[in-house]
C-alpha cells in the first residue's frame, strides 16, 4: 500500500525512465500553480499530490504486476486499436499522468469545462507530449473511434459511463474506471448480463477505494 509522498515517488520512479519522472515532475508542479487560479484538487491534497493523484494514475498502467495487473501489456503496445480515452480529465488524473508514462501511446482526454480544457492543452504544451490531445467538450459530441482503453475518475455514475462511453468501446477495450468506495455497490447495480463483464480490485494507494476493471 502506498500512504506516503516518498512512496508514492518511488513508486512511480520504478515505473518511468529520467525523463518520464521529470514529465510528472514538471505536471506536478503546473497543477499546484494552476490550484491557486481555479480548483483543480483539493487543497487538503495539495501536500499529497504524489500519493493522492500521480500515483494513484499510475498504477492503472502498471503492467509489471502481472496477474493483478490492471491492464495487460498489449493494451500499452503499438498494435493495441485506437488510443488510450480518458473522460472527464479535469485536471488530467489519470489521463494526462498516464500520457506522461506512455509517451508514444495516443492519448486523447474529454473535458467540457474551457478553464480546464485551456489547462490540458498547456500541460500538453509543456510536456511536450506529442500523442495527447485535449476534445473540449461533451463526449455526446465527440466522434467515435475505437479506443485501446477507457478511464474515467469521477465522470459519471457507472452505468451512465458505459452508456456513453460505448461508441468507443470494441470486444479488446479495456476499461480502468477508479470509483472509490462505491466501486462494489456501483457494479452490483449493473444488469448481471453485463456486470459479469466487469470485476472491482483494489487500489494500490487507498485501501478503501476500488478500481472497475475489464482488461
Amino acid at each position: 500500500m502506498i500512504v506516503t509522498e516518498e512512496q508514492a515517488r518511488a513508486y512511480v520512479a520504478g515505473l518511468t525512465d529520467k525523463e518520464g519522472m521529470a514529465r510528472l515532475e514538471r505536471f506536478a508542479a503546473l497543477v499546484l500553480a494552476e490550484n491557486q487560479r481555479q480548483n483543480l484538487i483539493a487543497k487538503a491534497t495539495e501536500p499529497h499530490i504524489w500519493q493522492r493523484h500521480i500515483a494513484d494514475s499510475a498504477q492503472l498502467v502498471d503492467v509489471s504486476r502481472g496477474s493483478e495487473a490492471l491492464v495487460k501489456a498489449e493494451t500499452l503496445g503499438p498494435n493495441a486499436q485506437g488510443p488510450w480515452l480518458d473522460l472527464g480529465s479535469g485536471p488530467g488524473f489519470p489521463g494526462l499522468v498516464i500520457a506522461a508514462l506512455c509517451p508514444n501511446m495516443p492519448v486523447v482526454l474529454v473535458e467540457s469545462r474551457a478553464r480546464r480544457v485551456e489547462f490540458l492543452e498547456s500541460a500538453i504544451a509543456a510536456l511536450d507530449l506529442k500523442k495527447c490531445r485535449v476534445e473540449g467538450q461533451r463526449l455526446e459530441r465527440v466522434a467515435p473511434f475505437p479506443a485501446r482503453a477507457i478511464s474515467a475518475r469521477a465522470f459519471a455514475p457507472l452505468d451512465k459511463l458505459l452508456a456513453l462511453s460505448a461508441p468507443f468501446s470494441t470486444r479488446q477495450t479495456a476499461y480502468v474506471l477508479p470509483k472509490g468506495r462505491s466501486a462494489a455497490q456501483e457494479l452490483e447495480s449493473l444488469k448481471p448480463s453485463i456486470r459479469t463483464m466487469f470485476h472491482v480490485k483494489h487500489s494500490l494507494t487507498d485501501p478503501d477505494a476500488g478500481i472497475i476493471v475489464k482488461a
